[in-house]
């Protein structure tokens, strides 16, 4: 929503400061069609060629996060953290062999069948069950910090992932001033091949070719480069859910008691999806 509320804020004060300044908006929007089909068509072109389809449907799946926002809500951190909590429950106090069905067939599991949201955020999932089938063919004698390692090798490598459609939508708006003096460029090699057209004629011929420099710059700054911030931090919000997952199981793998485990993956949740530690323990007792 707020991505929509900036963009139309931009191009409001940009156009409408332009035009109460006594700029003519005629020439700017009978040159920006062709002048967008350049810019617009080269960066087309250049993501996909730089980008596989694996790549490009993410940049699309991306570009929906920008405008829909995190995927996880405050209450589905509770619940990353309370079905953590009661499988680290079952295994010190039930042994390996009570988890295993839990963490082997995470679909039938009574357990994560409380938690459905939970339950569609399949790498999510994939981290608990892999963590926890590892420790329990390893009949509980893995080392933590080992257990710790290989978490963080998982988390880096769907991180790295989730990251992928930031650094494309970056990379373009880096490369928009470029693709804009392109088109400022071609648009000067029109008009010297009419250079003996009357003046107000040669004139409009390169205010047209300096609208592409100026879509390019705008489109760089103002649109994409935001949109790629924007895509960032919601990604980096629906890490979260992972970090905390983590904190719980290394923290009981440490033998912590329950509300020190809690309030260890509770403490590591930014503000905006951070609960109470009464409220996160009602919560477990609740369960």
């Amino acid at each position: 929503m707020y991505a929509i509320i900036g963009i139309v804020v931009l191009l409001v004060m940009v156009f409408g400061g332009f035009a109460l300044t006594g700029g003519a908006l005629g020439p700017v929007m009978h040159a920006m069609p062709h002048e967008m089909m350049i810019i617009g068509g080269a960066a087309l072109g250049a993501i996909i060629a730089g980008n596989s389809l694996h790549e490009l449907k993410a940049i699309g799946g991306g570009l929906v996060k920008i405008f829909k926002g995190p995927k996880h809500s405050k209450q589905d951190h509770i619940d990353a953290i309370l079905l953590s909590t009661k499988l680290m429950r079952i295994l010190r106090s039930e042994g390996p062999v009570a988890v295993e069905a839990h963490v082997q067939d995470p679909e039938n599991s009574p357990i994560f069948a409380e938690f459905p949201r939970l339950l569609a955020n399949k790498p999510l999932v994939s981290l608990i069950c892999d963590t926890l089938m590892l420790i329990v063919v390893s009949s509980g004698n893995l080392e933590t910090h080992a257990v710790e390692e290989v978490m963080d090798n998982a988390m880096k490598t769907h991180f790295s992932e989730m990251h992928e459609p930031q650094h494309a939508l970056q990379s373009l708006a880096d490369a928009l001033p470029a693709l804009g003096i392109v088109a400022a460029v071609l648009g000067v090699v029109k008009t010297m091949g009419s250079i003996d057209k009357p003046p107000a004629i040669l004139g409009g011929m390169i205010g047209s070719a300096l609208v592409g420099t100026f879509l390019g710059v705008l489109l760089a700054y103002g649109i994409v480069g935001p949109l790629a911030s924007r895509l960032k931090q919601v990604v980096e919000q629906d890490e979260q859910v992972f970090h905390a997952v983590k904190q719980v199981i290394i923290s009981s793998l440490h033998g912590w008691p329950q509300p020190l485990v809690v309030e260890s993956a509770r403490s590591g949740l930014g503000h905006a999806f951070r609960p109470g530690l009464t409220e996160l323990l009602d919560s477990l007792r609740g369960r």
